[in-house]
């Protein structure tokens, strides 16, 4: 059953357009559909299909296998302007469903838990509703339907891939559905939104032998633990207090038997901050701190860093524009998030570094439903009533942006 709009005092859904209201239903199939129906990145074969099809349906000029699996929707005014992108990302997780629905995943061990598939079908609505009234704005309006968000990260071969070009982008808008945040919530602020994410993995080598000997080895857990400790410092010691910054060891792995010191131990685990400044910083003090440590034992180290994502920093005139969008359909300040940061990362920030835009937050969690699973839990999901609020948030965006684009 669809659900019906619930009544909450800080939205008022008189403020969605009839003809985007009247969408629900078919923006709950198409969901439910692409739920059912979930793939990893790069992979998003069944899904690119099911999108160029109804683009193709809609009548709306499309390019497909950007990046592999992407897509970009053209929806170009009769009137000359300028462009302006929305991304929505496709990808979902490998982790098996545990929600006893309808529309629970069909393929095994893999779910859309991160609400990209309520982002897909957000941009085919303002598709669906820009093309019918593209008498309405100036310039040109670029859906880009993006691969492997999750990982390793579809943004960036797009934009290699000319996917800002031809005709050139100004400015960039994207959403994510944000269980974090009630229904009839807007999570949107100017600067730093998500984290860089960058990675590390570390083999440390040292000499095994008989637990009651440890005389005679080099014991790769005893270096492991000095590691994962001194790592904390470089936060507390080492970055300026207003700066927020992590590093977290998620694994550990090391020993066969309780009596026998273990010649090796792996680890791995992420950095995350905001700051821009930091970018390499991380990665050389890891290597200072575990050479350092390795020397001092004995131990031989192979250390692999990695940087994933940028952080997401939003320009402050789009967020700006945003914002006042969302003022006008959430009725009371209140509804509004401007301290809606998270250490999670997005490589919508590969798109913010070559344009000017603005990625915001959308409430999507009714916990009087038991809508309110966090990202990545198995048993996720989001109150489809957000549906068309995201579309009538994408389509106002377009409309204030082409009225004020000489203003930003």
């Amino acid at each position: 059953m669809i659900s019906s709009f619930p009544q909450l005092s800080s939205l008022n859904f008189s403020q969605i357009r009839l003809e985007i209201r009247n969408l629900q239903a078919q923006l709950v199939q198409w969901r439910r559909h692409l739920h059912q129906r979930p793939e990893l990145g790069f992979q998003e074969e069944i899904t690119a299909a099911f999108i160029a099809q109804k683009l193709t349906k809609m009548g709306i000029p499309h390019q497909t296998g950007i990046a592999k699996t992407g897509i970009i929707a053209i929806i170009k005014s009769p009137h000359p302007g300028p462009v302006l992108a929305l991304r929505a990302d496709m990808d979902a997780l490998p982790i098996h469903e545990e929600n006893e629905v309808s529309y629970r995943s069909q393929h095994q061990g893999i779910m859309h838990a991160c609400g990209h598939d309520g982002h897909i079908t957000i941009a085919l609505g303002t598709a669906h509703y820009l093309w019918q009234h593209r008498e309405d704005f100036q310039g040109t309006v670029k859906i880009i339907f993006q691969p492997a968000e999750e990982s390793p990260g579809g943004a960036k071969p797009m934009i290699e891939e000319g996917v800002l070009k031809n005709p050139d982008v100004d400015a960039i808008i994207g959403l994510h559905l944000w269980n974090n945040l009630p229904l009839g919530t807007v999570g949107v602020r100017s600067g730093p939104l998500m984290a860089a994410v960058e990675c590390f993995r570390l083999n440390i080598f040292g000499k095994g032998g008989h637990g009651a000997m440890p005389h005679q080895t080099i014991d790769s857990v005893v270096v492991s633990a000095q590691i994962v400790n001194a790592l904390q410092s470089i936060v507390s010691r080492n970055v300026n207090p207003i700066d927020s910054a992590v590093v977290t060891v998620g694994e550990l792995h090391a020993g066969t038997a309780l009596n026998v010191i273990a010649d090796t131990a792996r680890m791995s685990g992420t950095v995350r901050y905001f700051n821009p400044e930091f970018e390499g910083y991380f990665g050389q003090r890891i290597g200072e701190i575990v050479g350092g440590i390795c020397q001092a034992y004995g131990a031989n180290y192979e250390l692999d860093y990695w940087r994933l994502y940028p952080p997401v920093i939003n320009d402050e005139k789009m967020a700006e524009l945003v914002r006042s969008v969302a003022l006008e359909v959430v009725e009371t300040p209140a509804g509004i998030a401007p301290t809606c940061q998270t250490m999670g990362g997005e490589d919508m920030s590969f798109f913010l570094q070559e344009v000017p835009g603005c990625y915001f937050f959308l409430g999507s969690a009714n916990h009087e439903k038991g809508l309110a699973y966090p990202h990545h839990h198995p048993r996720f999901d989001f109150d489809e009533t957000v549906l068309p609020l995201g579309v009538e948030m994408f389509v106002r965006c377009v409309e204030k942006f082409y009225q004020n684009f000489t203003k930003l």
